[in-house]
């Protein structure tokens, strides 16, 4: 499976008047925390890949009704990220899995020498539109974004995934040369002191 996503930064109040406009539909609104791990045996920076924990508390308000209800119970993924596949995009092999107990996700993975290396904390609001997820984040640290993203089983399928992503980028007011292909790791590791 491919991730095919791009990311800009941008100001939330002018897109979601351009979704509202595009009649995008309202998906739900979170809470992530997402725990990135350094490997014992590579250095995921110098491979370009990342393993991480996310945990993921639906939020929901009156602006979004079909946000679903918001909850104390979190849900938690384990995600693998490869190496980005393109120049164009941020696309990427992703393998992901629910899990049952982040604590014991966590602890196995300490158990086995990966190490907790950062926490990347964010609210997102998600839309559907046209069969890709735009996704509004507001990143503690670092700012205010807008991801247009969708999966893919094949990368003969990234390169026109990738194409509508841009186009969905532009209906909503924005511009596809202004993307970051850098994650929110590597933003929030790059922003800090010494970096």
């Amino acid at each position: 499976m491919y991730e095919v996503e791009v990311k800009v930064r941008a100001d939330h109040d002018e897109v979601r008047d351009r979704l509202a406009e595009l009649g995008a539909e309202p998906v739900n609104e979170v809470v992530q925390e997402d725990t990135y791990y350094d490997a014992p045996h590579r250095e995921f920076a110098e491979t370009d890949e990342a393993l991480r924990v996310r945990e993921e508390r639906v939020t929901g308000d009156d602006k979004t009704p079909d946000a679903g209800e918001p909850s104390d119970d979190p849900t938690t993924e384990l995600t693998y990220k490869g190496p980005l596949v393109e120049a164009e995009s941020k696309t990427r092999r992703e393998v992901e899995t629910a899990v049952a107990d982040g604590a014991a996700a966590d602890a196995i993975l300490d158990a086995l020498g990966f190490a907790p290396a950062a926490t990347v904390r964010k609210e997102r609001r998600r839309y559907a539109v046209d069969g890709f997820t735009v996704t509004i984040d507001a990143v503690e640290g670092l700012g205010e974004f807008v991801e247009v993203e969708t999966e893919v089983e094949g990368s003969d399928s990234v390169p026109a995934a990738r194409e509508r992503a841009y186009g969905i980028l532009r209906e909503v007011g924005l511009d596809p040369d202004d993307q970051i292909r850098t994650s929110y790791l590597g933003l929030l590791l790059e922003s800090e002191p010494g970096a």
